[in-house]
């Protein structure tokens, strides 16, 4: 794959300040679009990584430089960036930046066209944003965590993806493009606050919409789309294995129900036959392999699809064809995402340890004096 950003954000230039999580998320996914990425890591890097550095994915696609922001040269470095910068984007608590002295009053000063994303829990405001917590603790007050789970039985935790992800990440990212865009036009940047806990509110929109319409009950697990309905659930198979199982539109049951050879099943629009016809899926969905059961509903529509474990998730033959999963530089991992008719986006660099790059990238952003810069301590280049 080119070492050249080729996505649509080719030419737009981030400075990231290192934290966990969503930030770098965020970050990853502009770079995977194009995006000319400077990754500000912290002299030793972050005690809280969830991998080896060379392994971090959510690392990959930029440089890495390490500098010492309790240095008040370092501070001037980020600066100088920052000067040359698009957008900011950094995942401290409230008020940390500021105490930095790379708060958005600094950086505007500095380029009055900044886009400075802040990446939060809580938010920069409220009663809980000088607080501790984690994407967990978000989901849970926006009202996301309360319904996932099967009745008579606990929330069920949707790994960090609802959160620090979806309703964090995804929403930066948006939140950061557009004030991008309109930068262009007005000439003036400004602060982007992305709290998880606002955008994991705003995925909430629909089940909001059908709880304020009658149609969702707070009973978890007793509705439509939260293992309530027997045909939106998943099943056993023989092995042991599972199958999902979305009927919801009833040319797809009974295109199910026909593959099944289920013969007078109970209703499907009485909640109270739920539970019979429950069984009888279970039922039937024993009686077969996963795999048995995956060539026997491939290519139908049934919306019936094997549960895959993550491990063989890139060996799915749609996975495969499409490219979902790609090895680059000897580590599997996602491939960018959307795919782009005439820009389209393409991994670069694989992920490196905090300021293997700082030499080299701080040159490519016009950066003076750099090895004066590190023989001061101010800024440090790793092995």
């Amino acid at each position: 794959m080119s070492l050249t950003p080729s996505g649509p954000l080719a030419g737009v230039r981030v400075v990231e300040l290192v934290g966990i999580g969503p930030g770098p998320f965020a970050a990853m996914l502009l770079a995977d679009l194009g995006a000319d990425v400077i990754r500000v890591d912290r002299p030793g890097g972050n005690v809280l990584s969830v991998a080896p550095p060379d392994r971090d994915i959510l690392g990959r696609g930029r440089p890495s430089i390490a500098v010492n922001l309790k240095d008040p040269k370092g501070v001037d470095l980020v600066l100088d960036l920052v000067e040359k910068a698009d957008v900011l984007i950094e995942g401290f608590r409230p008020g940390v930046t500021e105490r930095l002295g790379l708060g958005p009053a600094e950086c505007l000063a500095r380029n009055p066209r900044l886009v400075y994303g802040r990446m939060t829990g809580w938010g920069q405001d409220g009663p809980l944003a000088q607080t501790a917590g984690h994407d967990v603790n978000y989901i849970s007050i926006a009202g996301a965590l309360h319904p996932i789970g099967r009745a008579g039985g606990p929330p069920q935790i949707p790994l960090n993806l609802l959160g620090d992800f979806a309703g964090g990440s995804l929403y930066l990212v948006a939140g950061l493009l557009a004030a991008v865009i309109e930068a262009r036009t007005s000439g003036e940047g400004q602060v982007v606050d992305a709290a998880i806990v606002d955008g994991a509110a705003h995925l909430m929109s629909m089940m909001v919409s059908m709880q304020q319409s009658g149609l969702w009950s707070d009973d978890r697990g007793t509705n439509l789309l939260d293992t309530g309905a027997p045909f939106y659930d998943v099943y056993e198979t023989s092995d042991g294995r599972h199958m999902s199982v979305g009927g919801l539109e009833p040319q797809f049951y009974a295109a199910m129900k026909d593959i099944l050879g289920l013969v007078d099943p109970p209703d499907r629009n009485d909640p109270a036959a739920w539970p019979a016809l429950r069984a009888r899926l279970a039922a039937k969905f024993a009686e077969k392999t996963q795999a048995e059961w995956t060539g026997i509903f491939d290519g139908t529509d049934a919306c019936v699809a094997p549960v895959i474990p993550l491990r063989e998730a890139p060996k799915h033959p749609h996975n495969s064809a499409r490219g979902t999963y790609v090895e680059h530089e000897g580590l599997v991992q996602p491939a960018p995402a959307p795919r782009f008719s005439r820009t389209p986006a393409t991994l670069t660099t694989p992920p490196v340890g905090p300021g293997a790059n700082t030499i080299e990238a701080l040159g490519a952003w016009g950066i003076q004096d750099v090895d004066q810069l590190i023989a001061d301590g101010v800024a440090v280049q790793t092995i």
